[in-house]
C-alpha cells in the first residue's frame, strides 16, 4: 500500500479487516467502536499465526534458532515504534500491556520518588478514569494533591486555567492528547512547554491521538507518552510507554523479576539497562510484533491520509446526526478527532446502544470510564460512535438510519 492507494475507508481497505465479513443478528456489521477498541487488518492477525507457528519461543535466553528468531522480531518491533512516534533511540520504549499498566508504572516509580507532602499533580477534567486513578492513589501514599483543570460546557479545557494552575509545587502534569469521551483534542504542545517552564514533568495519554494522526514526541516535547496496541488496529494486550531515557535511568524498577535484572543474590540484586529495566517477566512478544505489523500497515497508508478521511466522516456525522430533532451533541470543542458523542431526549443511551445493535451498528454507551466528564456534563452516559480508518459514508447513513428507528419506537 502506497500514497496512491484506495482512500481509507474504501472497499479496498475495508476488505482488509476479516471482521467486517460477518453480519451481526442478521445484519451487515457496521463498526462504530473504534474508541473502545479497533478491529485488526489481516496482516497483523497473519503476523500473530506466523509467530505461534513458525518462531514461537522466549525472548532473550536462548541459544537455539526459534529464540533469536523471536528476539530479533521483539527488539525490531521496538525499533518500529521508535521510528513511527519520532523517539530518538529504541532504548526509549518500554513494552507494557496497555497505556494503562504504562500510567500506573510510572505513577508507582517516579511519582513515588518524585512527590512529596505538599505537591502537586495537575490532570484535566477530561481524563479517562486510567488517567486519574493511578495518581489519587501515589498522591494519597505520598501526601501529596491532584489538581484538575476544569472544563467548558463545550467540552474544551477553560481557556488559561491549565496555566493558572501550574506553581512552584507541580511535580507531574498529565493530561490526555484526545478525550475518548468527547473527542476534544487539546494543545498538548503548548501544555508541555507551559509545566515544564514550571519545573514541571509532563505525562501524555496518547491513547485516542496515535490512531488517527502523526505523533512525534520531539514535536509534543514531552517527558512521557503512553498508547495500547488495541486502539491502533493492534493486538490486544501491547502498549507502549516512551519516556525520555534521562528520565526512565533515574527511576527505580516497578515489578521484579526475570529478564529486569543485571545479577542477583540472596543478599542484594542489580537492574538491568533502560528498557528491560521495565519488562520484568516473559513479555508478550508475539503482540508486540503485530504492533510493529500495525503501525507499518498504518504507515502505509498515510497517517495524512488516515486524518483526513477520519476528519471528512466525522464532519459528515456530525452534521447529519446534529440535524435529528431530539438530537444532542456532546462535546462540541473546536477541535475534534474521531468521536462523536450524543444523547437523544426521553431515551437512555443503553436503549440507544442496544437497538442499534439489532441493526448492526455497533456503538458504545455509558460514561466511557469518564465518569467526571459525565458528572461536569450533568450526564448519566452517552451514546458514542466513535470512527477509524476502515469506515466510510455508508456507515454513517447507517447509523442515521439507526437513529431514526430509535425515535420511531420510542415516538419521540
Amino acid at each position: 500500500m502506497n500514497n496512491s492507494a484506495p482512500l481509507p475507508g474504501s472497499g479496498a481497505l475495508r476488505a482488509e479487516f476479516p471482521i467486517l465479513e460477518r453480519k451481526v443478528h442478521g445484519q451487515a456489521l457496521v463498526y462504530l467502536d473504534n474508541a473502545a477498541t479497533t478491529q485488526k487488518p489481516r496482516c497483523v492477525i497473519d503476523k500473530l499465526t506466523e509467530c505461534y507457528t513458525q518462531w514461537n519461543a522466549n525472548v532473550h535466553r536462548g541459544v537455539h534458532l526459534l529464540s533469536q528468531e523471536a528476539t530479533e522480531h521483539y527488539e525490531g518491533a521496538r525499533s518500529v515504534v521508535a521510528r513511527f512516534i519520532g523517539a530518538k533511540t529504541s532504548d526509549e520504549i518500554v513494552f507494557v500491556r496497555g497505556a494503562t499498566e504504562g500510567i500506573n508504572l510510572v505513577a508507582q516509580t517516579l511519582g513515588r520518588t518524585l512527590l512529596g507532602a505538599g505537591d502537586e499533580v495537575l490532570i484535566t477534567a477530561l481524563e479517562h478514569h486510567s488517567n486519574i486513578v493511578p495518581w489519587q492513589l501515589v498522591c494519597r501514599e505520598r501526601g501529596a494533591t491532584l489538581v484538575v483543570c476544569p472544563i467548558t460546557d463545550a467540552g474544551e479545557l477553560v481557556p488559561g486555567a491549565f496555566e493558572s494552575l501550574l506553581t512552584p509545587r507541580t511535580k507531574i502534569a498529565a493530561f490526555t492528547w484526545v478525550s475518548n469521551a468527547l473527542g476534544t483534542v487539546n494543545p498538548v504542545a503548548g501544555m508541555c512547554a507551559a509545566a515544564q517552564r514550571a519545573g514541571a514533568i509532563t505525562f501524555v495519554d496518547a491513547c485516542q491521538a496515535v490512531p488517527h494522526f502523526r505523533v512525534n514526541v520531539q514535536t509534543i516535547g514531552c517527558d512521557f507518552l503512553v498508547f495500547s496496541g488495541h486502539k491502533v488496529y493492534a493486538p490486544n494486550g501491547s502498549g507502549v510507554l516512551w519516556g525520555r531515557k534521562a528520565v526512565l535511568d533515574t527511576m527505580p524498577p516497578w515489578q521484579g523479576g526475570g529478564d529486569m535484572i543485571s545479577s542477583v543474590t540472596f543478599e542484594a540484586s542489580t537492574w538491568n539497562r533502560v528498557p528491560h529495566k521495565f519488562e520484568a517477566g516473559t513479555p508478550d512478544y508475539p503482540a508486540a510484533a503485530g504492533l510493529a505489523t500495525a503501525l507499518t500497515w498504518l504507515d502505509a497508508v498515510g497517517m495524512e491520509r488516515v486524518q483526513a478521511h477520519e476528519t471528512a466522516l466525522l464532519a459528515l456525522a456530525t452534521n447529519r446526526v446534529g440535524e435529528l430533532p431530539g438530537v444532542r451533541i456532546i462535546g462540541t470543542a473546536a477541535q475534534k478527532a474521531s468521536v462523536l458523542s450524543f444523547v437523544i431526549a426521553g431515551i437512555h443511551p443503553h436503549d440507544i446502544g442496544t437497538i442499534l445493535d439489532r441493526k448492526g451498528v455497533a456503538i458504545r454507551a455509558g460514561h466511557h470510564c469518564a465518569q467526571p466528564v459525565m458528572d461536569r456534563l450533568g450526564l448519566p452516559a452517552t451514546a458514542r460512535a466513535s470512527f477509524g480508518v476502515s469506515n466510510n459514508s455508508a456507515d454513517i447513513d447507517a447509523l442515521v438510519d439507526s437513529i431514526r428507528m430509535v425515535q420511531k419506537l420510542f415516538g419521540s
